[in-house]
């Protein structure tokens, strides 16, 4: 019996603990809006954006075409395939037709560039940038039109050597499994993110990643990331090596879930979930604590479904449900088209979800990636002797 008791206080101090997090993460979330204010009138240096593509994704061309239509006086957008018979070069086709004044450029090229076929396709986009503000941005990112302006803004803070951006959750279909991916990462992943920039940390989220050419060069272009999963992580941890910062932008964008079935949002959330293991094991086990509804259910479970552990488990609920729907509120007051609501009732199965890819994550270290299978190492580092060694050298 007081084995079992043991259980039913540890379950129901990670539930508090949980409900706990869920408040400052609002909290995050609606001080980052309130700290908003419009791009202020600096100078505007000419930008080219590089998006490297793979097939005709959902919601592609509706991801591009908000970043063909930035309110920004100067900028080029390149686009990048590795197959001269990629679905997406109809893609950028109709956007050609579309923005006709627009300066966009193409560059098909098998090219190999290491193990990362992202970076390998970004290198061999590099020769047709031709402006000094360089964009990395993800295919499945969708935009504000001052996009541009925020990254400016945050780029031109004193010591700011890169820039990234939140990014929330926008489902291509209906049906559970896109609308789960949706808001794990709407009110799970952003409010983390806000939580962990307030304490200190600096990540460079991968979505977005915005720096000045001869910041780039510094670090050893993008060369230095060909052999890395983790290359937006790499990337930050190599700027801040060179005494600059990692800024945020006063944006939030949205990146495409397209998942149509539980399967395959499993196996996209555990190439996530490994990958942080990797890079940061003891921030990883802690995260856990974030899955309250999990906490809650299993002291109901170990207390034999006592009226108390009920009422914590109904509390806990209510509390995720108000803060998600709060942070929905808040987002949608300048983006209220990059993001969908949080589904109340699925809350309880988006822990469950959570939490199994979690426990999932610590079963190995291999994962998918547009059809392809690597290996975290780990260290989210390509299993690759020598230049494992380099880089590990590099960031110690």
């Amino acid at each position: 019996m007081q084995f079992l008791d043991l259980f039913e206080f540890v379950f129901a101090a990670l539930a508090v603990a949980g409900i706990a997090q869920s408040v400052a993460g609002w909290l995050a979330v609606r001080r980052f809006r309130m700290l908003d204010a419009p791009p202020r009138a600096a100078s505007r240096p000419s930008i080219t954006i590089l998006k490297p593509l793979h097939g005709d994704e959902p919601m592609l061309e509706q991801a591009l075409a908000t970043v063909c239509a930035q309110d920004y006086p100067d900028f080029q957008i390149v686009f990048g395939v590795q197959r001269p018979d990629d679905t997406a070069i109809a893609v950028v086709g109709r956007l050609r037709a579309r923005f006709p004044d627009l300066d966009m450029a193409l560059v098909v090229d098998p090219t190999m560039h290491g193990r990362n076929r992202k970076i390998g396709n970004l290198i061999n986009m590099f020769p047709e940038a031709r402006h000094e503000v360089i964009v990395l941005a993800d295919s499945d990112v969708h935009v504000a039109p001052d996009y541009l302006h925020r990254i400016v803004d945050a780029l031109e803070q004193p010591g700011t050597g890169l820039v990234t951006a939140l990014y929330t959750g926008l489902p291509a279909q209906g049906g559970i499994p896109a609308t789960l991916g949706a808001t794990g990462i709407t009110h799970g992943f952003l409010p983390g993110a806000l939580m962990a920039r307030g304490l200190g940390r600096q990540d460079c989220l991968g979505g977005t990643m915005a720096l000045r050419r001869a910041t780039l060069a510094s670090i050893g272009g993008l060369a230095a990331l060909a052999h890395h999963l983790a290359d937006d992580n790499v990337l930050g941890r190599l700027v801040r090596a060179r005494g600059l910062a990692v800024g945020l932008a006063r944006t939030v964008t949205a990146t495409t879930v397209p998942e149509a079935n539980l399967p395959s949002l499993f196996r996209h959330e555990l190439r996530w979930s490994r990958t942080i293991l990797a890079l940061v094991p003891r921030e990883f086990a802690l995260s856990g604590i974030q899955h309250t509804l999990f906490w809650a259910l299993a002291a109901i479970l170990a207390s034999g479904f006592d009226g108390w552990s009920l009422a914590l488990f109904l509390f806990a609920w209510f509390i995720k449900a108000v803060t998600a729907r709060d942070i929905d509120a808040t987002l949608s007051r300048t983006h209220a088209n990059l993001a969908s609501p949080a589904p109340i009732w699925l809350l309880p199965l988006r822990d469950l979800l959570s939490m199994a890819v979690m426990l999932a994550s610590y079963g190995g270290d291999e994962v998918e990636w547009r059809g392809n299978m690597m290996s975290t190492g780990r260290t989210g580092i390509y299993q690759s002797g020598a230049s494992r060694k380099l880089v590990e050298t590099e960031l110690s």
